[in-house]
Parts: C-alpha cells; structure tokens; sequence
C-alpha cells in the first residue's frame, strides 16, 4: 500500500501497472473470503482503498488537477 504522495512521485506507466496488481489482489482476496479462506480480512479493505487511491491519481492526472512525475504526462 502507498501513500498518495508516494503515488503522485510514480510515472503513470508504473501507477497503473501498481493498479493492476492491486485489483488482481483484490480480487483474490474477495474470492478467498467466499469460500472462508481469508487468514486476514483487514487487508480487503486495504487493497479495495489502495485500488480507489491509485485510481483517483490517474483521474486527477487526467483531469489535469494534479499531474504525475516528469516523463508520465497524460494518454494522448
């Protein structure tokens, strides 16, 4: 999990591949507490927070509200 200043200081190529993890991670998580595997429940609720933060950094980034490290710039 990183904060989002530390996220902001990430190029946006190496945010969103941190997304992907993120949501594949929590993905896993939530089909291991289906079936009552999950030795740790709390962490859910960190990679479903960590997920929505990443994602409010590429937002912004596109939005032109804040923008990521130099060389990210936005999808054009």
């Amino acid at each position: 999990m990183k904060k989002t200043k530390e996220l902001r200081e990430m190029t946006r190529a190496e945010v969103e591949q941190k997304l992907k993890e993120e949501t594949e991670a929590n993905f896993n998580l939530k089909l291991r507490r289906s079936t009552q595997q999950i030795p740790n429940p709390l962490q859910l609720r960190h990679t479903r927070r960590s997920v929505a933060r990443m994602k409010t950094v590429l937002n912004e980034d596109l939005k032109s509200i804040r923008k990521l490290a130099a060389g990210a710039g936005s999808k054009e």
